[in-house]
C-alpha cells in the first residue's frame, strides 16, 4: 500500500480543522512501527506545511495541489487524499508554527539540524518556486519554520543557496565551505554531501519514494556547484 492510500485512512474522517486529529493518529497508530510513522509524517508534513505556505503568502489558487503532485510524482488516482489534507490544513484556525513544532518532535526534544527536517525545508522551497518566483512572504515563512526546526543559520543558508536559480548561485554557499578552503577540503565536503543526500539516505530517514524529487534536485545542485569550483580551480 502507497504512503498516500495510507493517508486516506487518517483523513476519511476528518472534518474542517481537524488537522491535529491526523496529526495525533499518525503518532498514535504507527507508534510501534517507527519506519512508517517516519514515512507517513513527512508526507503529513510537506503537504499541510505547503498549504499553510499558500494561506501565509496569501496566493491561494486552484493550482496548488496540481503543482504539488507535478512535483512529487504522486499517482493520479492517488490525489484526493492530498486534496483532502491539503483543505484540512488550510481551513485549520491553527497557526502554522504550532504545527511545525509537532513536526519538530520527529526528530526529539532540543535536537538541532536534524535532516529529515531539513528534507521538509528542500521540499517546501520547491513548491515556493513553482510559480517562477520565490516570494517576499513565502522566504520570511521558511525561515520560521526552519527557526521552529532548529536549523541553524548556517545550515538554512545552505538550502537557500541551493534554491536560488542557477545563473546567480554561489557554489560556495550551496557547499556550505569558506572560498578559501583548499580543493582537497571542498572535495571532502562535497563527497560527505553526496552521501547525505542520496536516495537510499533519504528513504533510511524516512523520506518516500514519492518525494525522491527532492534528492534528485539537491544531487543536481551540488554536482553543479563542485563542478564549477572545480572548474575556476583548473582555470587559476
Amino acid at each position: 500500500m502507497s504512503i498516500f492510500a495510507r493517508l486516506g485512512e487518517f483523513v476519511g474522517g476528518a472534518t474542517t480543522g481537524a488537522i491535529s486529529g491526523v496529526i495525533e493518529a499518525v503518532r498514535t497508530v504507527f507508534a510501534g512501527d517507527p519506519e512508517t510513522r517516519r514515512r507517513v509524517a513527512f508526507s503529513v508534513a510537506m503537504i499541510a506545511l505547503s498549504a499553510k505556505m499558500a494561506k501565509a503568502d496569501g496566493i491561494v489558487t486552484p493550482d496548488e495541489v496540481v503543482a504539488f503532485q507535478d512535483i512529487f510524482e504522486i499517482p493520479y488516482k492517488e490525489g484526493r487524499n492530498v486534496s483532502r489534507l491539503y483543505n484540512l490544513a488550510k481551513q485549520d484556525v491553527a497557526g502554522y508554527e504550532s504545527y511545525a513544532a509537532k513536526m519538530a518532535e520527529l526528530c526529539g526534544t532540543g535536537k538541532a539540524n536534524c535532516l529529515i527536517l531539513e528534507d521538509i525545508l528542500d521540499g517546501l522551497f520547491h513548491i515556493a518556486k513553482a510559480d517562477g518566483v520565490l516570494h517576499e512572504k513565502e522566504q520570511a515563512f521558511l525561515a520560521r519554520v526552519a527557526e521552529i526546526f532548529r536549523v541553524d543559520e548556517v545550515h538554512f543558508e545552505r538550502i537557500v543557496a541551493r534554491h536560488t536559480y542557477s545563473s546567480a548561485r554561489d557554489p560556495y554557499a550551496v557547499l556550505g565551505i569558506a572560498k578559501d578552503s583548499t580543493l582537497d577540503e571542498i572535495k571532502s565536503r562535497y563527497r560527505h554531501l553526496v552521501s547525505e543526500s542520496h536516495p537510499d539516505r533519504l528513504i533510511a530517514r524516512g523520506v518516500p519514494e514519492e518525494f525522491l524529487a527532492i534528492a534528485n534536485d539537491r544531487m543536481a545542485a551540488l554536482n553543479e556547484a563542485f563542478s564549477a569550483i572545480e572548474k575556476d580551480r583548473k582555470a587559476a
